[in-house]
């Protein structure tokens, strides 16, 4: 089920909402929580029944493991232990942690082992064509979590009720924000919490309403010129490829912040904050600061729950350099399961690497410098990322890197492919502008939104002022527009569906 579906926004969201708000005023806090884990699953089942076990099953596993973990970790309190009994815990939250994973990989990079292994070593296993199980990538890293919380005696004031709640959640379960138990289940024993909240509401509606003209409006249209670009068989021109790059790499932003701004006014609506994912990251100074504003809860995961047990910056500079590499490496891995992901992940690392050293130099650039490197820098990665092959990549690249095609050219020498976006409306802007602008017009207008917007305040700082409430119902109108435009097509999956 989309969010930005009307099934959910006039049917799912209101009727939850209003069933969990009746029994918490009856008393019935348990039975609350109760309704919302049954919800969860039925949204997350919606999409395909099929592997309702597998996450069932998932949760009662990772619950048993860290209730035993949990346990142990009381028991290492109450009398001396001897040094076997520590190593056995490790060895139970390795298995856990490996348990996860190996279930993970299974799904998601089976195919992709086998494709390889039969490219280097010349054999001929068949591919297993396993399809993705929904969030299997989101509800794993949300159980890892537990389990090394668990090893460090954290959860243990949670039952299988609220561990439920805690994985199955409706509003995060699917692409995220990845939270941690201590972030939510507070707020859900929260007593504040149990009744609707006049302010929360509207705060939340006009957070869903902003992310759903996100997506709907401005994530979906610009996807157009997006996949026009990477798709195309044909060598693109310097105006083609640097639409289709900067139209992926604003698609994704408006894509994903908006699918997260979505979750976090769903989850409003029952007093439950979720914490942010994006803190205008295209207005980053450093890859750094890019990264301490982009997927804020993965960049956490991946410091908390990698780069430190590697050991983080303790050790030498190589060392630190290489931690930083794997950690960046997994990371894009942790995407897909294509070597697309890991060149992406790869010169992320790189360009972080290269970024302590420049630091170390004590040497600073210029802000706006500073500002288009780093999303000059964003740009360029994201085409590996959204590209399907090497040569896919390799054709955008050389589009925006080929000068000459930049250069006018007389009108009678303008490509029919330039003018093909418009469709007849060129006929009309041909009476008006001249052939070459029609053809650059796409480019042109991209780099206008791009200025424009950078400066703007994002939505989380819009609805965070104290005039507040002429923002809340600009969220609720955008919203009305974006569910307009929802309806008026077929729905789209949010691109971290595929992740």
């Amino acid at each position: 089920m989309l969010f930005s579906s009307w099934q959910f926004i006039i049917l799912f969201l209101p009727i939850v909402a209003c069933i969990y708000f009746l029994l918490n005023r009856q008393q019935w806090v348990s039975a609350g929580k109760a309704w919302l884990v049954i919800a969860s699953l039925f949204f997350y089942s919606y999409w395909d029944v099929r592997y309702l076990p597998l996450i069932l099953a998932s949760i009662v596993v990772n619950y048993a493991i860290g209730t035993g973990l949990s346990l142990s970790h009381q028991a290492l309190g109450e009398s001396p232990k001897p040094a076997w009994h520590q190593s056995h815990r490790e060895t139970v939250l390795l298995i856990g942690i490996a348990a996860n994973l190996l279930l993970l990989g299974y799904f998601k990079y089976t195919d992709f082992f086998i494709l390889n292994t039969n490219v280097v070593f010349g054999t001929g296993f068949s591919l297993q064509g396993i399809v993705l199980p929904l969030a299997i990538s989101f509800f794993t890293f949300t159980q890892i979590v537990y389990l090394v919380d668990s090893y460090r005696g954290t959860t243990s004031q949670y039952n299988l009720l609220n561990y439920s709640l805690f994985v199955t959640y409706f509003p995060h379960l699917i692409a995220g924000p990845i939270v941690q138990h201590n972030q939510i289940m507070p707020q859900f024993n929260d007593k504040a919490n149990i009744a609707p909240n006049a302010h929360n509401i509207l705060f939340g509606l006009g957070l869903f309403g902003l992310g759903l003209f996100k997506k709907a409006v401005l994530a979906d249209t610009l996807a157009i010129g997006a996949d026009r670009g990477f798709e195309a068989t044909h060598a693109l021109n310097f105006y083609e490829a640097w639409t289709a790059s900067l139209s992926y790499t604003l698609q994704l932003y408006f894509d994903f912040s908006g699918y997260c701004d979505m979750a976090i006014g769903a989850s409003l609506l029952f007093n439950i904050r979720l914490p942010d994912n994006f803190n205008s990251p295209y207005k980053a100074t450093s890859i750094q600061d890019f990264w301490r504003r982009w997927h804020m809860t993965l960049s956490a995961f991946l410091r908390d729950y990698i780069y430190i047990p590697l050991g983080g910056s303790k050790g030498s500079l190589l060392r630190t350099f290489t931690n930083l590499f794997i950690t960046f490496l997994l990371g894009g891995f942790w995407h897909g399961a294509t070597w697309m992901f890991v060149i992406w992940g790869a010169l992320h690392g790189g360009a972080t690497i290269i970024h302590r050293l420049w630091t170390s130099t004590g040497v600073s650039l210029p802000r706006p410098l500073a500002w288009a490197t780093t999303f000059l820098f964003v740009n360029f990665a994201w085409v590996f990322f959204r590209a399907e092959s090497l040569d896919s990549a390799s054709r955008v690249l050389q589009g925006m890197g080929d000068i000459h095609s930049a250069l006018p050219v007389p009108m009678n020498q303008v490509p029919t492919a330039d003018l093909a976006w418009a469709g007849t409306l060129a006929d009309r802007l041909g009476l008006v502008l001249p052939p070459q602008l029609i053809g650059q017009l796409p480019f042109l207008l991209l780099v206008i939104a791009a200025l424009l917007l950078l400066p703007a305040r994002n939505s989380m700082e819009l609805l965070s002022t104290k005039s507040t409430m002429r923002y809340y119902w600009m969220g609720v109108i955008l919203g009305i527009v974006g569910l307009h435009f929802s309806l008026a097509k077929t729905s789209t999956v949010f691109l971290y569906f595929n992740f």
